[in-house]
């Protein structure tokens, strides 16, 4: 293996000499510019005259509540609608707007939510009695109605919902009285609470989806109504969104729970590492996502903030699109699988945060296969194998990311390694929302993404990445197909017996390692400062934080 400090002088040799660089206007749930240059003194300065400002809110807090939060993030969400998205930028402001029938707890366990208890009436059906003391931030009361409507507007295809595959199998949603409402499957379907705990099954006012209706027409899309006046029951009410700058929430004094000490959240929107750290430094920001890895020692060692480190249950891979020559062929996406050294990429690109993946799912998910054995870095068997398929004199090819250092340095790497295979990598960055978007059309050769799992179950983590309905937005952006692999995914969706679904996920997890559509390479800690002037922050391993039990203290 290679030396960290040898490799990161290949990466920034050959970064200088390779790198076709897109447009960078956003980023991703982990994406990032290059902090390595000067930052731009004009806009540095516009950052501290907005900053000297939120500095003074900040110290005028005591030390039991009020003052306004302020989180700086790397990129902006893309949709306040719960139906409207399935990135992370826009997952963690909407957990604070609105709230789901049930939750998960840190154990992975189901817990209460908007619905007090629950019970199954049959093998398809779900009762649920739901609280009586909710108000939605416009004053409609939560009731069963209010379920149904939501519930039934995900599934609509007019809609055509990225989550629609969350709740696909759902036929009915009753109103058995206002605070009462059954749930019916086509079939027993074993991680419905888990998806109802998803934030794309969040509760978004009726009068909301009714203005939201009557508003598309050929050029208004469904959820902008919903994504421009988000109205929820959560413990923070939406206040302002500039996008591309900063979204602002604040307390919701009407809240049927415990309610948040501080009075607003501002998600500040500050792509360059550098910047978020300074501000986190000089007390503008409280919260600071994500830290660098070679950052964490630095903000460790200081008197103003600590890092939060959170082991996730998200993974980084190398996507192949199935569908292009010549990642058609399993034994080319095997080769270059093997190719892939995911020791050295864990410690020279992430400094040893995180872990080694075996497959799609992340140790603690459901269904997670510890006995699967993982491709080794095997550059003779990858020869072989390529030229098994024909290609032994390599090829060309281009391999897409978005503007991420962790992401770009580990393309860079992947290039280097596949010289020993003849195979001419391109690599081009671009900025998030683009990325998403071309890559969800299948207008890519090769891709690096992540995917997190919020529900802690197998279903998420693998229906929506492999099964050949997801291909594109929702998910399966390796355009892949195995109608056996289908046959599984569709199986485990069906068998209530945990053992049994074990053995099916098992299996399928098997099968995605030799047929290789993707190159898991690890799951990754969220690397969060958080300043000392704060308590009571938190972060879920799916990356959503947790926001109503911070205050400020002095």
């Amino acid at each position: 293996m290679k030396s960290k400090h040898s490799l990161k002088w290949l990466l920034v040799l050959v970064l200088a000499m390779t790198m076709i660089l897109a447009a960078c206007a956003g980023g991703s749930d982990s994406s990032e510019k290059d902090t390595s240059k000067e930052p731009d003194k004009e806009t540095d300065k516009d950052t501290e005259e907005v900053d000297e400002e939120e500095e003074e809110d900040a110290t005028e807090a005591d030390g039991d509540g009020g003052g306004d939060l302020v989180i700086a993030v790397l990129s902006d969400a893309s949709s306040l609608d719960p139906a409207g998205s399935n990135d992370v930028p826009s997952s963690v402001v909407q957990a604070n707007i609105y709230e789901t029938l049930v939750n998960r707890d840190d154990e992975n366990n189901i817990i209460e939510g908007l619905a007090e208890s629950w019970e199954p009436i049959d093998d398809t059906t779900y009762e649920f009695k739901l609280r009586q003391d909710v108000k939605f931030h416009d004053g409609e009361p939560f009731t069963a109605d209010a379920v149904k409507a939501n519930l039934d507007r995900i599934r609509d295809p007019e809609v055509a919902s990225p989550r629609f595959f969350l709740f696909e199998m759902i036929t009915d949603v009753a109103v058995v009285d206002d605070h009462t409402v059954r749930i019916t499957t086509e079939y027993p379907f074993a991680p419905l609470l888990a998806h109802l705990s998803h934030s794309g099954g969040a509760m978004v006012s009726p009068k909301s989806i009714e203005a939201d209706y009557a508003a598309i027409t050929g050029e208004v899309k469904a959820g902008s109504v919903i994504t421009e006046e988000p109205v929820g029951t959560g413990y923070f009410k939406f206040d302002s969104w500039t996008p591309g700058s900063e979204i602002k929430l604040v307390k919701n004094d009407e809240y049927w729970g415990d309610k948040v000490h501080v009075d607003s959240v501002t998600f500040k929107v500050i792509p360059e590492s550098a910047t978020r750290n300074a501000d986190l430094e000089r007390g503008f920001v409280h919260i600071a996502d994500p830290v660098q890895p070679v950052e964490v020692e630095g903000i460790n060692n200081s008197e103003h903030s600590a890092v939060n480190q959170k082991a996730s249950s998200s993974l980084s891979y190398i996507g192949f699109n199935t569908e292009k020559k010549p990642f058609d062929d399993p034994k080319v996406r095997k080769a270059i699988s093997m190719m892939v050294n995911k020791e050295e990429i864990i410690e020279g690109v992430y400094d040893g945060f995180g872990i080694p993946a075996k497959g799609p799912l992340a140790p603690g998910i459901f269904g997670f296969n510890d006995d699967a054995k993982p491709t080794e870095y095997n550059v003779e068997e990858a020869k072989k194998l390529l030229a098994e398929a024909g290609l032994a004199d390599g090829f060309k090819t281009k391999l897409w990311t978005n503007d991420n250092p962790q992401r770009m340095d580990t393309a860079i790497i992947l290039q280097d390694s596949l010289k020993q295979l003849n195979i001419d990598v391109e690599i081009e960055v671009m900025e998030f929302g683009a990325y998403l978007e071309k890559t969800a059309e299948g207008e890519h050769d090769m891709f690096i993404l992540g995917w997190s799992n919020p529900t802690g179950d197998a279903d998420y983590g693998m229906y929506a990445l492999f099964h050949s309905s997801q291909k594109g937005n929702p998910g399966n952006r390796s355009f892949y197909e195995n109608p056996e692999v289908d046959k599984l995914l569709e199986q485990g969706r069906r068998e209530s017996n945990p053992d049994e679904r074990l053995n099916l996920y098992n299996k399928i997890q098997e099968y995605l390692i030799e047929d290789a559509p993707m190159v898991y390479i690890h799951h990754q800690e969220y690397l969060t400062g958080v300043s000392k002037e704060i308590t009571g922050f938190s972060i879920d391993t799916s990356g959503i934080y947790q926001l109503q039990e911070v205050k400020f203290v002095k």
